[in-house]
C-alpha cells in the first residue's frame, strides 16, 4: 500500500452530499471509516457526521465534507469515495485499488 496517497473525492459525491444537506436543512459530514469484519474480514462504513474529530483527514469541496479516521486512512490510500445510481438503488461507493479481493456486496474487502 502506497500511505502517501489520501483518497479522492468524485464531484458526484461531493454533489450527493450537497443534496443530502440541501434536503435536510442540516450541514452533515460524510464520515468513511473502515473497520474489521463482513465476510473478506474488512468492511467499508459510511455514515454521516455533525462534527469532525480532531484528528480526522478532512476532504473538501464547496463547503461539503469528507472525514476520514486516521486508523482508516491507509487502508484508503489512492482509493476513490464515489457516488453510484443505479436500479437496484443508490449509494455511496469505495473503489479501493488496495482490495486483493470484496464480496458482491461491495462494502467488504481484504488485503
Amino acid at each position: 500500500m502506497d500511505l502517501s496517497l489520501p483518497p479522492k473525492v468524485t464531484d458526484r459525491a461531493f454533489a450527493q452530499l450537497q443534496s443530502i444537506s440541501e434536503n435536510t436543512g442540516d450541514n452533515k459530514f460524510l464520515r468513511v471509516a473502515v473497520e474489521g469484519g463482513g465476510c473478506s474480514g474488512f468492511q467499508y462504513e459510511i455514515k454521516l457526521e455533525d462534527v469532525a474529530a480532531e484528528d480526522d483527514l478532512i476532504l473538501e469541496k464547496n463547503g461539503q465534507k469528507v472525514l476520514i479516521d486516521p486508523v482508516s486512512l491507509p487502508f484508503l490510500s489512492n482509493a476513490e469515495i464515489d457516488f453510484s445510481q443505479e436500479l437496484i438503488g443508490a449509494r455511496f461507493v469505495i473503489n479501493n485499488p488496495n482490495a486483493t479481493s470484496s464480496c458482491g456486496c461491495g462494502t467488504s474487502f481484504s488485503i
